[in-house]
């Protein structure tokens, strides 16, 4: 089994304010960094996604990251020991704290790419019903401990 995640941001500046250029001038690096990750497989891109799917989250107001990891000291790694963590670092000078997950993990079979809706399903669970198998946040993982240091909740 691989490792999905689904990670969405409100912005709390305009998403083109110049106040979020560090941000966007980022990311590009950042985004090719985790392709050349240990463990990285697939990343969501709006390339080839269907109208529905684009309309899933407003992207002028919304920033979406999905992607697909063969485990999750993978992502971990990625996320905490790299100059990604720089950039999350300083995410409260871009987004809004959100009143509901706004990071979910799951399960999926090796070679599956999961879509935005089911990502979406996927967080709603985890706001209704908490970690479980079928979504998840870094606390339903014992193994992976580094999300601790960062006092990410």
């Amino acid at each position: 089994m691989h490792l999905a995640e689904l990670n969405i941001a409100d912005w709390k500046i305009p998403a083109d304010d110049p106040r979020a250029a560090f941000f966007h001038d980022n990311l590009d690096r950042i985004n090719a960094l985790a392709a050349r990750s240990e463990g990285f497989v697939w990343r969501y891109t709006d390339d080839g996604a269907s109208p529905e799917e684009l309309s899933l989250y407003d992207q002028s107001k919304t920033a979406i990251n999905m992607s697909v990891w063969e485990t999750a000291e993978h992502l971990e790694n990625f996320v905490w020991n790299t100059v990604h963590k720089k950039i999350y670092e300083r995410k409260n000078e871009w987004f809004e704290v959100m009143g509901s997950h706004h990071f979910v993990m799951w399960w999926v079979e090796e070679g599956y790419q999961p879509s935005l809706h089911e990502a979406k399903e996927r967080l709603a669970y985890l706001d209704q019903h908490g970690n479980s198998d079928h979504a998840f946040d870094w606390s339903h993982l014992p193994h992976v401990k580094l999300w601790q240091t960062q006092r990410c909740a």
